[in-house]
């Protein structure tokens, strides 16, 4: 009997935090390959604050994410996506927690492990990939601006007390963060990486910062991608341009990004309208094809303007990519 050589699945690295991570994971499960989600351990803002001083664990928010958007739909597990995402509007003392985050704490409790209640909570939901804290040390981000001012952990670099159009000329973590191994090993072996959509400073930046990321994305072999942003960031990237965001990026990670995916719809003027009263703007487009580095444009955008509850005191945004838009162009990209 001749031996048929057979191929091995595709594997996908996703890396950032937040709905941008969600979306793209979303879409991506959908199509036939083995995905990874490495995620930021530095969010301190809403829930994910009083996780940390109250529980003392790392924040759950951006890994209960990247669970829900991995897990299987099928029968019932489509309820239990909802009761992982609800956040609680009434009851003194868990108002504005969600539902997956205390199941998280309660099973990190019960199981003396964070790392082991991702997993067992990972089965629960019959995900389809694997959930990566991108470290497991407790450290908070420093952004130093323009003006010389500091601002000291991610709640109030992402939603600043501060002028917000100041310009972030460093970010770092303090204390230095060790990079998760599971992590730097999934990089390494990835076909594709996906860097963002998310918001720059605190969602994508922070995991490039960890000890270990930056030289396995320099040692890839990989398509590494960057998902540009659809809106500028009052605080973070106020009136910035695709390449500005490009700049950033090369700063902390040098020139590694292969390929960026950027949006040419534009937003629904209702969106416009409350981005702008929230100093906000679309991302103006100004790069072009280089010799290391291919550009992709298209239609991404979701159609649906996001709404939030009324105990989610945090900012969100408004307009997303398109799960399975964004989806298809990955795709494309990983199979050219």
């Amino acid at each position: 009997m001749n031996n048929v050589p057979t191929n091995p699945m595709k594997k996908i690295v996703c890396i950032g935090g937040g709905t941008g991570t969600f979306v793209t994971l979303k879409g991506l499960k959908e199509h036939p390959y083995k995905l990874s989600a490495i995620v930021s351990m530095s969010d301190s803002g809403g829930s994910n604050k009083r996780i940390r001083d109250e529980f003392g664990l790392l924040p759950t928010s951006d890994i209960r994410q990247c669970l829900v958007a991995l897990s299987d739909e099928r029968g019932g597990a489509g309820l239990l996506r909802k009761l992982f995402m609800y956040r609680f509007e009434k009851g003194e003392g868990i108002t504005g927690m969600t539902f997956g985050n205390l199941f998280m704490a309660a099973l990190s409790d019960i199981l003396g492990s964070q790392a082991e209640a991702i997993k067992q909570t990972s089965k629960v939901l019959r995900v389809k990939g694997t959930v990566l804290p991108v470290s497991y040390t407790d450290t908070n981000l420093k952004a130093t601006y323009e003006d010389g001012s500091i601002a000291t952990e991610e709640h109030f670099i992402d939603e600043p007390e501060h002028e917000g159009t100041l310009k972030i000329t460093t970010i770092e973590l303090e204390p230095k963060a060790a990079g998760n191994p599971d992590a730097i090993k999934a990089i390494l072996e990835a076909d594709m990486v996906v860097l963002g959509p998310g918001d720059l400073y605190t969602s994508v930046i922070p995991n490039l910062l960890v000890d270990g990321i930056k030289e396995a994305l320099g040692q890839t072999k990989a398509k590494i991608v960057y998902v540009m942003n659809l809106m500028t960031k009052y605080g973070q990237t106020y009136n910035f341009t695709t390449k500005d965001h490009m700049d950033a990026l090369e700063q902390y990670l040098g020139n590694v990004i292969q390929h960026v995916i950027i949006n040419t719809t534009p937003l629904p003027k209702e969106a416009l309208a409350l981005y702008e009263a929230e100093k906000e703007q679309t991302v103006i487009d100004t790069l072009e094809n280089t010799a290391t580095c291919t550009v992709h444009k298209g239609d991404l955008i979701g159609t649906t303007l996001i709404e939030k509850t009324a105990s989610d005191t945090l900012i969100r945004s408004l307009i997303r990519h398109d799960s399975t838009k964004l989806a298809s162009m990955l795709v494309s990209i990983i199979e050219e």
